[in-house]
């Protein structure tokens, strides 16, 4: 049951990636076709045509390697100076160079002379090509909502889980109380597990971080109101300053980091929470920030996944991971021994984080990204501009193809990194904990 459980978590994800590379493709696909572009081509995957079919003047069709896809746009870059396709040049710079520009060229024909892309104004280069990640972007939001808002999140709880002896320090080899301890304020009170506390010193309590946030910043006797089995009771515990883990602007804990704040004794209970759409919001802008900040961290964890992939290190939680990765993943989350709407959120939760993956990664300012092609519109209406101040006469459309070999470098660091990725992910995988 566990394998069969684990295959099917993977095929839910492999699925759920070739819609998210659909939807992305279509972006591009509509607001091509909005602008008079013609669009010969839409595929998901690469490789061999598993199925195709024409309608229209577009062949939609799916291939065999679920890694990508592509919606062809006629005419991506204009002619050279001269107004036509050079041959290919003895020279590898510009043999890259007029290579893009005869694909781009491939399959124009009588009547596409005023259907090509570079032709678009630069605001409407820029919304097809935006029009992709952020159909990804607005994927991750509306999976992000089913998820937070339909299914919850698993949360610390103003509900008490255990209440501690005595008072020590967070610093202490051991967990034990030592003879001269003092008991622990919530202890002394008569806290007890299960109770939740509903308000302190009379402010409302809806979660831990306020009522761990509100412990820390008191001394002395605080007022407690709890609910213990539908009964509401009035405690007064006599808050301790102890010796605690630091924690940073977000709550979480900063290792070997001390600070002296007030003291209860307790821990929180976990449960699953469905959040308002106010927190689901918050929760998704999180979400996006975070991802921001870890695709900008991606060039320093390469010696770590390297070690990681060649030389036995421990696999970091936060590693990245590829698509291979990620679908193990899936089909660790399908197998885990929790209630079946918990994995289906899981799994929807993933889902939504590749689309977020996808969003910012084409937003890039690299070609052969879509954000490249973005970076070429913005110039070329920015040179315009500046012509027509001074003047001069217009310098005509940016020649994106010039850019080529930068293009060919930036994927070529591309390819090395994800095949890293892969070997790391078969070798030593990132695990569901």
């Amino acid at each position: 049951m566990t394998l069969f459980m684990t295959i099917l978590g993977i095929v839910v994800f492999v699925v759920g990636l070739l819609f998210s590379i659909a939807w992305h493709e279509a972006g591009h696909l509509i607001t091509g076709k909005m602008f008079g572009v013609r669009v010969p081509q839409y595929m998901v995957g690469f490789g061999r045509t598993l199925w195709s079919k024409k309608i229209g003047e577009t062949e939609y069709g799916l291939k065999a390697i679920p890694a990508g896809g592509y919606c062809r746009l006629i005419g991506m870059f204009p002619p050279d100076a001269s107004g036509k396709v050079q041959a290919r040049s003895t020279s590898p710079w510009r043999s890259m160079i007029e290579d893009a520009r005869e694909a781009s060229y491939e399959e124009v024909g009588p009547g596409d002379e005023d259907r090509m892309f570079y032709q678009r104004k630069p605001w409407q280069r820029t919304i097809i090509m935006l029009a992709g990640p952020f159909m990804n972007l607005i994927l991750a939001i509306g999976l992000l909502a089913v998820y937070l808002m339909g299914f919850g999140i698993n949360k610390t709880t103003s509900t008490v889980s255990t209440v501690s002896e005595c008072v020590v320090s967070a610093d202490a080899k051991t967990d034990k109380c030592p003879a001269d301890a003092k008991p622990a304020p919530g202890k002394a009170a008569g806290l007890l597990p299960g109770d939740r506390i509903v308000s302190f010193n009379g402010q409302k309590i809806g979660d831990y971080e306020k009522l761990q946030g509100l412990i820390r910043k008191s001394s002395g006797e605080v007022t407690l109101v709890v609910d213990r089995k539908g009964q509401k009771l009035t405690l007064k515990p006599v808050l301790e300053q102890n010796k605690m883990i630091k924690l940073d602007g977000d709550g979480r804990a900063v290792p070997n980091q001390y600070t002296t704040t007030g003291f209860l004794g307790i821990s929180p209970a976990t449960g699953i929470q469905r959040q308002s759409a106010a927190e689901s919001v918050e929760f998704t802008s999180d979400i996006v920030k975070n991802a921001f900040h870890g695709l900008l961290r991606i060039p320093q964890k390469v010696p770590a996944l390297w070690g990681a992939a060649f030389q036995g290190d421990e696999r970091d939680q936060d590693s990245p991971v590829g698509v291979v990765g990620a679908a193990r993943v899936g089909g660790e989350v399908a197998a885990l021994d929790v209630p079946p709407s918990q994995r289906v959120g899981l799994m929807i939760f993933i889902i939504a984080g590749f689309n977020v993956s996808l969003f910012l990664f084409n937003m890039l300012p690299l070609l052969p990204l879509d954000g490249g092609h973005v970076v070429g519109a913005w110039w070329e209406s920015i040179r315009r501009r500046i012509a027509s101040l001074r003047k001069r006469p217009d310098p005509g459309p940016f020649d994106v193809a010039r850019l080529m070999p930068v293009a060919y470098v930036v994927a070529s660091i591309f390819i090395a990194f994800t095949v890293l990725v892969l070997i790391a992910d078969l070798i030593n995988p990132v695990k569901v904990t």
